[in-house]
């Protein structure tokens, strides 16, 4: 969790505090461009310093642990697309205007439609399972277009106290409620769902206290809390992504199946696998750049079995 400024340093507190005014200027500085022109500009300047602030090892990184068998010039391709990708998501989420008003009219297709539609339509809970892919916030926004009700929405409180006012700012003008990660807002969320409520959950980061599933193939850590609470408020949990589209501006949103009520282990390791068939769709999308498969407490891919 991330420290509240009284626990940290005068030292840590200045260099946030710097950081967080330069973040602000250059984000603000790019808001004076078009929507689309400052959205590919911020894309090209995070390709631009990947080499250089340690993306690209990073994701080839991963990319060797879990696709050995990538020819060298997909590896390049993916390297440069992720951040890419990476970027515009940066500046779409401090563009929430603009951002709203493109995505709210984007294309939702899918089978999981009908299922959504339905538990809107009767008032039953729902949990949208999405991951940091393409830009899960596109489909929040579509989906509260289309059901006219609002979708929570778990967020994790930045490291920079002083950046993350701005964060959470941008966070609030896409939609509310929004739950901060910890026992307030998960209390919050749970609210949400006894009361039949929509919420939107990313899954796919690492999880200390989450069991040993496999994600690509690989042992990864993953929470199984979200099938937990879908098995206990009985709500629809359904897989949901927002693909960027070769415009590099527009989303479809696209809505699977959703995951058989079984056992929480069982459902968890059902969306790690439907998360994967994306992908392998469409690699440079996901952001490879998450430590996803690092050990924790004996679990994991050990730190000697990483390329």
């Amino acid at each position: 969790m991330p420290a509240e400024k009284s626990e940290l340093s005068r030292g840590a507190l200045r260099k946030y505090y710097v950081t967080g005014l330069f973040l602000k200027g250059v984000i603000g500085a790019m808001r004076l461009l078009p929507y689309e022109r400052r959205i590919a500009m911020m894309g090209a300047i995070v390709r631009s310093l990947a080499p250089v602030v340690g993306i690209t090892k990073r994701v080839r990184r991963n990319l060797e642990l879990t696709c050995p068998e990538l020819p060298e010039a997909e590896m390049q391709r993916i390297c440069r697309a992720v951040p890419d990708n990476a970027g515009r998501a940066i500046m779409e989420h401090f563009s929430p205007e603009g951002f709203t008003k493109r995505q709210s009219t984007a294309k939702i297709s899918g089978p999981g439609i009908a299922a959504f539609d339905a538990a809107v339509a009767e008032g039953r809970p729902v949990m949208m399972i999405t991951a940091h892919f393409g830009h899960y916030l596109a489909a929040r926004i579509a989906l509260q277009a289309r059901s006219g009700k609002p979708i929570g929405c778990l967020y994790r409180r930045m490291a920079n106290p002083y950046f993350n006012d701005a964060y959470v700012e941008a966070f609030y003008r896409t939609g509310a409620p929004m739950f901060e990660q910890g026992r307030r807002g998960m209390v919050e969320m749970v609210r949400s769902l006894k009361k039949g409520g929509i919420i939107a959950i990313v899954s796919d980061l690492h999880a200390h206290g989450g069991e040993e599933l496999t994600f690509f193939g690989k042992p990864a850590v993953t929470s199984i809390l979200n099938a937990e609470l879908a098995i206990k408020f009985k709500a629809e949990l359904i897989p949901c992504y927002a693909i960027r589209q070769p415009n590099g501006i527009d989303f479809e949103i696209v809505l699977h199946d959703p995951v058989p009520h079984t056992d929480p282990k069982t459902m968890t390791q059902f969306t790690n696998d439907d998360l994967e068939v994306v992908v392998r769709q469409h690699m440079g999308q996901w952001f490879w750049i998450h430590r996803r498969w690092k050990a924790w407490n004996g679990l994991g891919v050990q730190p000697e079995d990483m390329p």
